[in-house]
């Protein structure tokens, strides 16, 4: 399965600005500053991902700063690409090769059935559930339990052009709903502002698994039961796939959008030929640079709009780092692992993955430099939703890709379609 790829090239406009920034640490600061009893150095070794929020020297920097605290611990990184970190996670899982992993939020159900990496629940303190933003805490819980530690909160916002929104009279509150979305998106279309006012990442693929997620979280749902198999053949699940299909058959959504992906949607908004939009934090970054965007000052960034019941959850694109059951130093790996999700280290590096910790967003020293982006996220990652918390996810979310795009295409109704996909999923 491939992650969405564009919330990988993080607020790269923003470094130069945001780099300088000396940050202060709150009451979660950076652990694991001692050196582990018994002399010696001890080696532990840390996969990581190339392309993630946090780049490699960001990373070789934070390890770098974390020897230094703790001189007796040497830490040897390996970076792969996103496409590769699972597999590498399963192979190495019997040899111990792995101290430290990056996970998905998809991963965590699967790797905790299959004793791939250690339940930490007893090594999470308990003032985390408070200092932490809804939605990060819960990136790597399965079954009551978790089974690493977030690093860093993701998920999709809703971006809208203003200078289109302004030309049929309406403001930012009238996209505070869906449905003041499609009312929006209408006078714009009647008007000829732009024929197709709305883009998504609705290919058949991991992207529109998304995509549909942060809908059937507006309209109340979730994608598994209390069962914990897939459930969205009913009420919440079929209206967020009816609500996409009526605005493709309306003419409010581009057609083109059954295969696009994030990056499509991003040059979509960018070359203003889109008025709206879900995409990654990294889209925000994009389209104020002028070398890949004609719409420089002209987006505005919001949490995902309400529902008919007020929900907004966004979707969980989040990432944990967690311990393989076979490493041989837990104690070292759980100290780096506290010491990189620390608020303390998260500050430092807000051109990465912006911090778990919800004290950070009113750090104006952090936030000061895109505000529009931490007020969205403040909402944003207070409440997520999870993709299907289950061990056979790769084979599940393929299932209700290519069910989705049955119903987005006609060939199915978005009843017989969800019917078939959870049939498929839970069989």
């Amino acid at each position: 399965m491939r992650k969405p790829g564009i919330r990988r090239t993080w607020l790269a406009g923003l470094t130069a600005a945001m780099a300088a920034t000396v940050l202060v640490g709150c009451s979660t600061t950076a652990p694991g500053t001692s050196a582990p009893a018994g002399g010696g150095t001890t080696e532990i070794n840390a996969l990581f991902m190339k392309q993630a929020g946090y780049s490699e020297e960001q990373i070789n920097e934070m390890l770098d700063a974390f020897t230094k605290a703790n001189p007796t611990i040497k830490v040897n990184p390996t970076y792969v690409a996103y496409e590769a970190l699972h597999d590498k996670i399963v192979t190495s899982a019997p040899a111990g090769t792995y101290d430290v992993v990056l996970i998905d939020v998809i991963w965590p159900a699967e790797f905790a059935k299959n004793g791939i990496v250690l339940d930490v629940t007893d090594k999470y303190p308990a003032e985390w559930k408070d200092q932490m933003l809804g939605g990060a805490y819960s990136t790597a819980q399965y079954d009551g339990k978790f089974w690493g530690v977030p690093w860093g909160p993701s998920t999709k916002f809703f971006y809208y052009n203003k200078e289109l929104v302004e030309k049929v009279g309406a403001t930012q509150a009238d996209l505070d709903t869906w449905d003041g979305v499609l009312a929006v998106a209408k006078k714009l279309k009647d008007a000829s502002y732009v024929q197709y006012p709305l883009a998504w990442s609705w290919a058949q693929a991991e992207a529109v698994i998304c995509d549909y997620g942060q809908l059937l979280g507006a309209m109340g749902g979730q994608f598994t039961g209390a069962d914990g198999t897939l459930s969205v053949n009913t009420g919440p699940g079929v209206q967020a796939l009816e609500w996409m299909k009526k605005s493709l058959d309306d003419g409010l959504t581009n057609p083109a959008s059954t295969t696009f992906l994030e990056d499509d949607v991003q040059k979509s908004l960018a070359q203003g030929e889109t008025a709206f939009a879900l995409n990654w934090e990294a889209t925000f970054a994009a389209l104020q640079d002028s070398s890949q965007s004609n719409v420089v000052g002209k987006i505005g960034l919001l949490p995902t709009p309400k529902g008919p019941n007020g929900d907004r959850p966004g979707i969980n694109g989040a990432m944990a780092l967690s311990i393989p059951a076979k490493s041989a130093h837990v104690d070292q790996a759980w100290q780096l692992i506290t010491y990189l999700t620390s608020q303390e280290n998260q500050n430092k590096y807000p051109t990465g993955w912006l911090p778990n910790w919800k004290s950070s967003y009113t750090n104006q020293s952090i936030t000061k430099n895109a505000p529009e982006l931490f007020t969205a996220a403040e909402t944003g990652y207070a409440s997520l939703i999870l993709r299907p918390t289950v061990p056979n996810y790769n084979s599940t979310s393929a299932d209700l890709q290519l069910e989705i795009q049955n119903a987005l295409t006609g060939q199915k109704t978005p009843q017989q379609a969800l019917d078939d996909a959870v049939a498929a999923a839970n069989g």
